[in-house]
């Protein structure tokens, strides 16, 4: 009799498990794939949570927890490499559903996110160079330089007690910007979160704390408040499922423990031949971006630049009010509001290629429209009314006689502004358009080799430059010899 209830109960337990009701170890089954993709926004230069590897994966405690829990959960999802800022920025205004970059959760944060349970227990400590030995306390730091990171739990802890100390704080968008500050003397310390600090003075060698462990907050995976609730409901489900099967504990072990990879030893020339693929790669979609926004930029210049120069006073102060506008606004500002706050305003979602097109196009314009308005009007007043004159009407005097004069004085400008144009979009990565100067800097979040990679790309940017003001001397001699 007993028997026959154990294979009734071992009976039931099975077919439980296969519809799903339950699953195995005890831990809470994952729903069927709805099909949605979640886009989850990360952060790029945060070791040993997130960043990419020699094979240009993202990898860390982060990314490793979220791959686990997507195929615990069974749900799909694509990684946005924006940097802390920029992620939190675009979380609030839709751009992605989720972040996970060891995001402290703080009450402040509650009032605009919903928060998984804590994944990470933290806190924040000081760092300084490796041979620094006269700072070893906060009371060290009068009337001296601390780098924090913006948006971090350091950089609100250097806040709190800035005053009392007397030290002054130097702000950064990126860790490993910090880092390098410290280690070039710039700023004597910087203040982080305990496992990134520990993971960055093993890896690079040229850092060492010096403070405990101050009391600080959890990290936890976050989602627009109100918003993407089954998506914070599997992360939890999925997060204690790896606690209860000892994954959790192997995730962390693999970065924070004691048999965590160190640097690779490389000499100069292997990490140059390293980093060139990703490099070339970045210069590549530099080129692209510069490319295609100096083509829409071109066509509205012709537009304004030609109102600019017409008779209809409206037509000219629309034209005036276009170039003041765009010439006006920092590119960085502008590049702000294109990509969080119109999205944000009107509720939907902006791809990251159409906000930098049209960030550069709607910049590089106003300039083109001025070039186009000043070649137009270098040309002497006296051959468009000899030509008037003549009986030619204004458009085809325009085009016969004004407009290839004024293109040889353009040629110049024209690829002046390219060139512009080319170096602007560096400050893209601040929305986590990844060109030639982000690459850049994932490469050196990765290798703490600042030199290498920062010659490196400059003498990149320096080629493709010096190859354009060759070509820019090429044409204007032969427009002139024309």
């Amino acid at each position: 009799m007993k028997s026959i209830k154990l294979s009734i109960f071992y009976i039931t337990l099975l077919l439980l498990m296969v519809t799903g009701l339950i699953g195995p170890a005890g831990g809470a089954a994952a729903e069927p794939n709805s099909g949605k993709t979640y886009v989850i926004g990360t952060d790029i230069t945060f070791a040993p949570f997130e960043f990419q590897d020699v094979n240009g994966k993202y990898v860390g405690i982060d990314m490793d927890l979220m791959d686990a829990i997507a195929k615990d959960q069974n749900f799909k999802y694509q990684i946005k490499p924006l940097g802390f800022n920029a992620a939190v920025q675009a979380l609030e205004s839709n751009q992605v559903d989720g972040v996970i970059a060891g995001m402290s959760i703080t009450d402040e944060r509650k009032h605009k996110f919903d928060f998984s349970e804590p994944y990470f227990e933290s806190g924040v400590v000081m760092a300084v160079g490796i041979k620094n030995d006269t700072v070893k306390s906060y009371d060290d730091l009068k009337g001296k330089k601390v780098a924090v990171k913006t948006g971090t739990e350091g950089y609100t802890f250097a806040q709190s007690i800035a005053p009392k100390y007397g030290f002054t704080i130097v702000p950064f968008d990126d860790s490993s910007q910090m880092y390098e500050d410290v280690k070039a003397g710039n700023s004597v310390a910087c203040f982080e979160d305990y496992p990134v600090l520990a993971y960055v003075a093993t890896q690079s060698k040229d850092l060492k704390i010096v403070t405990p462990k101050e009391a600080g907050a959890s990290y936890g995976f976050a989602v627009g408040k109100g918003k993407n609730k089954e998506l914070l409901e599997k992360f939890n489900t999925g997060l204690a499922n790896l606690k209860a099967s000892g994954e959790y504990d192997r995730i962390k072990e693999k970065y924070l423990g004691e048999d965590a990879a160190g640097p690779a030893n490389q000499s100069r020339f292997e990490l140059i031949k390293q980093s060139l693929p990703p490099l070339l790669g970045g210069l590549g979609k530099t080129l692209m971006y510069t490319i295609v926004s100096l083509f829409f930029a071109f066509i509205l210049g012709l537009i304004f630049g030609f109102m600019k120069v017409g008779h209809n006073r409206f037509l000219r102060g629309v034209a005036t009010v276009f170039v003041d506008l765009f010439r006006g606004i920092p590119l960085i500002v502008l590049a702000m509001f294109i990509y969080f706050g119109i999205p944000q305003a009107f509720g939907f979602t902006m791809p990251l290629f159409l906000a930098a097109i049209l960030t550069l196009s709607l910049n590089a314009g106003a300039y083109v429209t001025e070039i186009i308005r000043g070649g137009i009007q270098s040309i002497d007043r006296g051959q468009m009314e000899a030509a008037r004159s003549l009986g030619l009407p204004y458009r085809k005097a325009m085009i016969k006689i004004i407009i290839p004069q004024a293109v040889r004085i353009m040629v110049p400008a024209f690829i002046n502004q390219l060139v512009i144009t080319l170096k602007d979009t560096s400050i893209l990565s601040a929305i986590g358009l990844v060109e030639l100067t982000q690459s850049g800097k994932i490469i050196i979040a990765r290798t703490y080799e600042s030199f290498t990679i920062w010659a490196e790309v400059a003498i990149m940017y320096l080629i493709v430059i010096i190859i354009l003001t060759k070509l820019s001397s090429y044409l204007e001699g032969r427009v002139r010899r024309g």
